[in-house]
């Protein structure tokens, strides 16, 4: 699996067409116990997916499979095939570590890393990944990834300070920023704004509409109206009496709020439960 598949130095210098992850059969174990089970779907480039469902469903679980990150937790591990780009994430020549750069992932609550200004911060990718190397103009890198998330212009007198010292949407979008720094195929998001404000959350629901046109982007929420505004497909995931995750419905998004096919998917998004 090539780590910059085609990009010459993975340094997110011109842009790649977004990529196409096909699941098909994924379940995935905590130990003995069995998180989801027969996931199969599909993810179009360019296009905005959310997941939804009730906690505990599964959602996290089946985004951290997608880009390896469910196995770093102890005893925990995924059964069946991912294809990114037609080659198996899973499969015997795979390195995790080259699958995480290739599918990058934002999380719950921002996260710069404390000790590191915004400048670092934006290159951390590089320094884990090892991609540090002579020819690349890093000051074009951070000025390009903070532009994208629409942060250049807040920061750009500030890039030597702590990225902690950033508003929670700043910070968001920080985050954002370091993980398309080294330029992925594809963009995770686990539950990207349910730490911020409203109006914080409308510049990250925005931003993700401009990087759809760079990325495939796949966003777990739990909030039906951001769903709705920001995806064009979504899937409704629901746990079963055995508390094992599986994804009940997948359509368009304009469908699944509309006219949904399964009664859980019309119950849940009705408020019924959930």
């Amino acid at each position: 699996m090539n780590p910059d598949n085609g990009n010459g130095n993975g340094t997110g210098n011109g842009h790649r067409p977004a990529s196409t992850i096909s699941v098909t059969r994924l379940a995935a174990y905590y130990g003995k116990h069995k998180a989801i089970d027969g996931i199969s779907m599909k993810f179009e480039p360019n296009i905005v997916t959310a997941l939804i469902g009730p906690s505990g469903c599964g959602k996290s679980t089946f985004l951290r499979c997608l880009n390896r990150m469910h196995e770093v937790i102890k005893d925990a591990y995924a059964e069946g095939e991912v294809l990114l780009n037609g080659e198996n994430i899973y499969g015997p020549a795979a390195d995790p570590v080259r699958v995480r750069r290739r599918i990058g992932m934002v999380f719950q609550k921002p996260n710069p890393f404390p000790t590191m200004s915004i400048y670092d911060n934006v290159l951390a990718g590089f320094k884990i990944n090892g991609l540090i190397r002579r020819g690349i103009n890093y000051d074009e890198v951070v000025e390009s990834s903070l532009r994208s998330v629409g942060l250049w212009d807040e920061v750009k007198s500030k890039l030597k300070e702590s990225g902690s010292a950033l508003s929670g949407g700043q910070q968001q979008r920080l985050c954002i920023a370091r993980a398309i720094a080294i330029q992925p195929d594809v963009l995770l998001l686990d539950e990207p704004c349910s730490a911020l404000d409203p109006i914080a959350t409308l510049t990250i629901e925005e931003l993700l509409r401009q990087l759809q046109k760079q990325y495939t982007i796949i966003l777990v929420t739990h909030n039906m109206q951001q769903a709705a505004r920001v995806s064009d497909k979504t899937a409704f995931f629901l746990a079963d009496e055995t508390r094992v995750g599986r994804m009940i419905e997948y359509t368009a998004t304009s469908d699944i709020f509309t006219r949904p096919q399964d009664k859980r998917t019309e119950d849940y998004i009705s408020g019924r439960f959930g």
